[in-house]
C-alpha cells in the first residue's frame, strides 16, 4: 500500500487506491472524468456545447511581488483549461488569506487577476474571500476555470494517436528556471553577472501556454490537427510525456536533442542540480498533431512569437515509451519525484 509523499503531489497509487473509487454520484453528462495525466474533466451542457473545467490551488509566493505572484497564480489556472482546446469564459476563485496580509497587498493581488481575466475573456462568477488563523503563503485557497465550447472541438490527453507528433513550446524546466530566477535573483546575479540575471528573470513570464494553446488550436484540431495538449507541471517534461502516453494508451519515440533548452535554463538547472526534463515547467505545452499538420503548428506558434520543435513520433502502445540521446535509447518511466522542491526547499534554507 503506497504511503504519501512530504511534498508535491500524491503518487498514482494513492488515486487508485483512495480517490478514484469514490467519485460521488454517476453522470451520463461527464464525458471525460478524473483520470491520471488529464487535468481537465469535460461534461456536456446541451446544446452541442461542452463545458472543460480545470481546479487548483491559488498559489501567490509575495517574494515575486504581488502583481506578479497573481499573473503566475491566474495562468496556472487558465493554462490547463486551455489545454482542452477550447476557450477559458469563467473564473470561481476562493482566497483563503493569511492573517498578515495587507489591504493593499490583497488589491495588488486582485486588480491584475480581473484585468487579465478581462483580457482573456474570462467573468468571474463566484467565490469567497476571507482572512483565517492558519491560512499562510504560498497556498491562499483555489479557484476553478471554465471553458465553454462545441462538443467536436474538445480534446484531451488521453487523445494522442499512432502517427501523431510531438511538438514541445519554449523548452525544458521554464518554470523551474523562471522561479529561480526572481526568487534569488541577487543571487543568480551574483554567480551570473547582471545581464543573465535580467534575461533568466524574463522567463517568469513564459510560464503560460493560455497563448501557445490558443494558437496551437486555431490550426485545427482531432482529425484536422491538434489531438491533444498538456502543460508540462510536475516532473516536466518526461513526466508530461509519460501522463500522455499513458492516458492516450500509446508508446512515443522522443528525441531529447531535439526539446528547446534555454541557455538560461540550461545553466540555472546544472548550477542547482536541477534536470531540466524532470523539473517542473508551466509554460512548456506538450502538443501531439496530425503529420501533416504539425510543420504548420509550429509555424504558427513562431509567427506569434513563441518557439517550438517537433521532438518525435507517437507509436503503437507495445513499442514503449523511449528517450533517444544522441543515439541511445532508454526506456522512459515516469520521474515520480521532482527535483525542483528539493532544490528550491534547500535554497529558502539558506536565506
Amino acid at each position: 500500500m503506497a504511503d504519501l509523499p512530504e511534498l508535491g503531489k500524491i503518487s498514482p497509487d494513492i488515486f487508485d487506491e483512495m480517490i478514484y473509487p469514490a467519485l460521488g454520484r454517476k453522470s451520463s453528462k461527464v464525458l471525460v472524468g478524473p483520470q491520471h495525466g488529464v487535468d481537465i474533466s469535460i461534461v456536456d451542457i446541451g446544446g452541442g456545447q461542452v463545458m472543460a473545467t480545470t481546479t487548483d490551488p491559488f498559489f501567490i509566493v509575495p517574494d515575486y511581488g504581488f502583481e506578479r505572484a497573481a499573473w503566475f497564480a491566474l495562468h496556472i489556472l487558465v493554462s490547463d483549461a486551455v489545454c482542452s482546446g477550447l476557450k477559458p469564459a469563467y473564473l470561481t476563485i476562493d482566497l483563503n488569506l493569511p492573517p498578515s496580509i495587507k489591504k493593499e497587498e490583497l488589491n495588488s493581488m486582485w486588480k491584475v487577476i480581473s484585468s487579465e481575466c478581462d483580457r482573456m475573456g474570462i467573468a468571474i462568477i463566484s467565490g469567497h474571500t476571507a482572512k483565517y488563523e492558519g491560512c499562510n503563503y504560498p497556498m491562499v485557497g483555489g479557484a476553478t476555470v471554465m471553458a465553454i465550447g462545441p462538443k467536436n472541438k474538445y480534446i484531451t490527453p488521453r487523445d494522442a494517436r499512432p502517427g501523431d507528433r510531438i511538438i514541445v513550446t519554449k523548452g525544458a524546466a521554464i518554470e523551474a528556471a523562471g522561479l529561480f530566477a526572481v526568487t534569488f535573483e541577487k543571487k543568480i546575479a551574483k554567480i551570473f553577472g547582471e545581464e543573465f540575471s535580467k534575461r533568466a528573470s524574463g522567463i517568469f513570464y513564459k510560464m503560460s501556454v493560455v497563448e501557445d494553446a490558443l494558437i496551437a488550436a486555431s490550426v485545427g484540431v482531432r482529425n484536422k490537427g491538434v489531438t491533444s495538449m498538456h502543460d508540462a507541471t510536475e516532473c516536466g517534461v518526461w513526466g508530461g510525456l509519460y501522463e500522455i502516453a499513458m492516458a492516450s494508451g500509446v508508446g512515443m519515440r522522443i528525441i531529447k536533442e531535439n526539446i528547446i533548452l534555454l541557455p538560461e535554463v540550461k545553466a540555472i538547472c546544472e548550477h542547482f542540480k536541477m534536470d531540466p526534463y524532470t523539473s517542473i515547467s508551466e509554460g512548456t505545452l506538450l502538443i501531439t498533431a496530425k503529420a501533416d499538420k504539425a510543420q504548420k503548428i509550429v509555424d504558427k506558434l513562431k509567427f506569434n512569437s513563441i518557439d517550438s520543435s517537433i521532438v518525435g513520433t507517437v507509436v503503437e502502445k507495445e513499442k514503449g515509451i523511449i528517450i533517444v540521446d544522441n543515439g541511445t535509447e532508454k526506456k522512459l518511466e515516469h520521474p515520480r519525484v521532482d527535483p525542483f522542491w528539493g532544490a528550491f526547499a534547500e535554497e529558502m534554507k539558506k536565506g
